[in-house]
């Protein structure tokens, strides 16, 4: 608990979260780090690219958080402190919750604070593409025109998930010591593996929604406009690339070369009830010139024979399976 209170300090005077820009006319890549008291790195070059596109220039007067995060994180390095004398588990408990209760609400204003600087844009901005938003990801990768936007913990940032990763330790052991001293049942065991999991499982990477009308194609740069048709790629570090025709993903492929061993997963929507995601190896193909996807390609995907047979009845073309569909 001594350790987690002199990391928070340290926090203090480090940046928390970066966003990093990468493109082709910058080679050398942009940053923007954020404080607990203030932004720093190439605020000054962001505000310029953000003043064509309409976004609002970045001030640190604009952030009431700048103001009282620093006393947030005082208060908790002092609480972790201070629970650490007391050496009571109610109070340990409560601090667990206080600082879960915290990095929620911290994730979900700086979610806010990315949609309404992505989506609030000058009508009489100098670059206007319809349709769409230039919001960041929370966390991870995401393509925003010719910029790709990585979302970060800095360090200040992975101290915190150190931190709250120590609470959640000290926890479970606590109630683990607990029970064997009182015999209670299996339950809070069993409770305390619940509440692991769910927090390790929210880590995890999965497909993102396609978002009809929000979301923009890799390869053409067009805004998805029929959910039916939509394909994901996803990288083994994490990356996102979302596209609206299986003519684009296919043609995204064969033009960078791509590295299949670099590919985690791709992924396609299905054409017939929910449009949900789909694995390419759950996947079957019906290409008909008489689909009119977006972009050409006029390939459906299906997550299962039944829904391709009724689909044929209106649409016939030929049946198609993943590594068929590479070789087009």
């Amino acid at each position: 608990m001594f350790i987690a209170a002199i990391g928070l300090v340290i926090v203090i005077f480090t940046p928390i979260w970066r966003i990093d820009l990468d493109a082709p006319q910058y080679p050398e890549g942009l940053s923007l780090s954020i404080h607990a008291n203030g932004l720093s790195g190439n605020v000054d070059i962001i505000n310029g690219l953000n003043h064509y596109i309409g976004m609002k220039t970045l001030h640190n007067e604009d952030f009431f958080e700048f103001t009282i995060l620093p006393y947030c994180i005082i208060f908790f390095s002092i609480a972790f402190a201070m629970v650490a004398v007391i050496n009571k588990r109610q109070w340990l408990n409560i601090l667990f919750a206080l600082f879960v209760c915290f990095g929620v609400v911290a994730m979900i204003d700086f979610w806010k604070w990315e949609y309404n600087y992505g989506h609030n844009l000058n009508p009489d901005a100098a670059i206007i593409v319809p349709g769409m938003a230039y919001q960041p990801p929370l966390i991870g990768f995401k393509q925003l025109l010719n910029f790709g936007a990585y979302s970060i913990p800095a360090t200040g940032g992975w101290i915190f998930i150190g931190t709250g990763l120590i609470l959640l330790f000290l926890v479970i052991f606590e109630w683990k010591l607990f029970k064997r001293e009182t015999g209670i049942s299996n339950s809070y065991k069993v409770s305390a593996a619940l509440a692991l999991f769910l927090f390790l499982g929210s880590c995890t990477n999965g497909p993102e929604a396609i978002l009809t009308g929000k979301d923009n194609c890799q390869f053409c740069k067009m805004t998805v406009s029929d959910n039916r048709f939509g394909a994901e790629v996803i990288t083994k570090k994490g990356k996102v690339y979302k596209f609206d025709d299986a003519h684009c993903i296919l043609s995204w492929l064969k033009e960078n070369n791509a590295d299949y061993s670099q590919v985690r997963a791709c992924f396609f929507t299905d054409f017939s009830n929910s449009h949900s995601l789909i694995k390419t190896g759950q996947v079957i193909f019906l290409k008909s010139d008489a689909l009119k996807s977006p972009m050409g390609g006029n390939i459906a995907a299906f997550n299962n024979a039944g829904d391709l047979n009724a689909v044929m009845k209106q649409y016939s073309g030929t049946v198609l399976h993943w590594n068929e569909l590479l070789k087009l």
